[in-house]
């Protein structure tokens, strides 16, 4: 089996990658170790290079028909890793999970329905509907504390859901695994999760590009397959993007067992030709899923290794610093409560003195973000030391 390396430092200069290329417009500076939006500073693996390169050979870049094994190999895929069985006739490509998400408000939302989020969370779930009109509702998660009241994990809070859930909610959206927190829900959450949006009516819309990332023997449920009542209300989207690192290659698959809503979701996307996948998206998704598995597993492993490095250098040499422990993905959630910082004293710290650029705690939550900052630690462990000392230095510079 080929071993691969993951200390190894790309220069993406000459990439136009936007982890860097926007460094000044959002963070108002260039010399920043950019450790913010979801993509990871590892090579993308070279059999998809290659499947790529291969179809590339080929003079001629005409009209062309999805691979025939494309939503087969999307299947069994889903099945060798999460053990849920998927018809492939239930797949279909859509050309992004944010997009998706706006396709499902467009074909099933009406004026006057809502949107549910559970903050804090990954900001395109609220900021898609509040963009096509549609009015959010908040029900943030619940902080669970260990015995010294330092924040572990989060939970649903079930009960004000109950409460904010009025007749005009239709549409929940669900990350899981969680973003920013990296939670892998379990099956009794996802099944009364199910449970709850049938007795209401709620459609619910199952962001899953992380599940193929689940750290530390946790391990990922798809929401669709935890129940009868989970398959009848849900939309599955997902993606191999983010676990083999080909953001730029938009190669999303959406998952509708309910043949309802199968039905009016994949006809309103037939109308405008919305599932036509571009010819590199299906050569991309077929590659990595079917030669994966071995870079998958050494990459997992690597990035746990992160994980544990990163954890135990907050506890020995910036204390005030602490990681909520992930259970799954690169995207870890920094408590930094306890520099005592405003927003805007935090931000500035981070760019300024610790020459960082994370992504900001409150995008994910005004208020359950406040105190807060997501850090990638998807890099070689050599950027990652880097970053940690240049947050450590500038923690110590804070008590001169």
């Amino acid at each position: 089996m080929q071993t691969y390396d993951f200390d190894k430092i790309i220069d993406r200069t000459g990439s136009d990658d936007i982890k860097h290329a926007d460094l000044l417009r959002d963070y108002g500076r260039t010399d920043l170790l950019p450790m913010w939006i979801a993509d990871m500073e590892w090579e993308t693996p070279p059999f998809i290079i290659d499947a790529l390169r291969k179809r590339l050979d080929h003079p001629l870049l005409g009209y062309t028909k999805t691979p025939r094994d494309y939503t087969r190999t999307i299947a069994q895929w889903i099945y060798d890793r999460h053990q849920w069985h998927v018809n492939p006739d239930h797949i279909t490509y859509i050309p992004g999970i944010v997009k998706g998400i706006g396709y499902v408000i467009n074909c099933f939302l009406k004026p006057g329905d809502k949107v549910i989020v559970q903050p804090p969370i990954y900001h395109p779930f609220y900021l898609t509907p509040q963009h096509n009109g549609y009015e959010v509702v908040w029900n943030p998660l619940t902080p669970v504390t260990d015995d010294e009241g330092h924040i572990v994990t989060y939970e649903m809070d079930f009960d004000n859901l109950a409460q904010v859930c009025d007749p005009h909610c239709r549409l929940l959206i669900l990350a899981n695994p969680h973003n920013p927190v990296g939670i892998t829900w379990s099956k009794p959450t996802l099944q009364r999760l199910a449970h709850f949006a049938v007795e209401h009516n709620l459609i619910v819309v199952s962001d899953e590009i992380h599940c193929d990332m689940a750290l530390f023997s946790t391990r990922h449920l798809p929401f669709a397959s935890v129940s009868p009542e989970a398959e009848q209300c849900s939309i599955t989207f997902s993606a191999p993007t983010k676990t083999f690192n080909m953001a730029g290659v938009v190669s999303s698959w959406t998952v509708v067992p309910d043949p309802t809503l199968r039905k009016k979701f994949f006809g309103w996307m037939q109308a405008s030709e919305l599932n036509e996948d571009p010819m590199f998206a299906s050569i991309a998704a077929v590659a990595a899923l079917k030669h994966g598995e071995p870079w998958r597993e050494q990459m997992v492993h690597y990035l746990e290794g992160n994980i544990t490095y990163l954890i135990d250098y907050c506890r020995q040499h910036i204390p005030l610093i602490r990681p909520v422990p992930p259970q799954a993905s690169y995207l870890v959630w920094l408590d930094c409560r306890d520099l005592r910082m405003t927003h805007e004293q935090l931000i500035d710290f981070f760019v300024n003195h610790a020459h960082l650029a994370l992504s900001d705690g409150e995008q994910f939550g005004k208020r359950e973000g406040h105190g807060f900052m997501r850090m990638n630690v998807g890099c070689p462990r050599s950027m990652l030391h880097q970053a940690l000392l240049q947050l450590q230095n500038a923690v110590d510079e804070l008590g001169k």
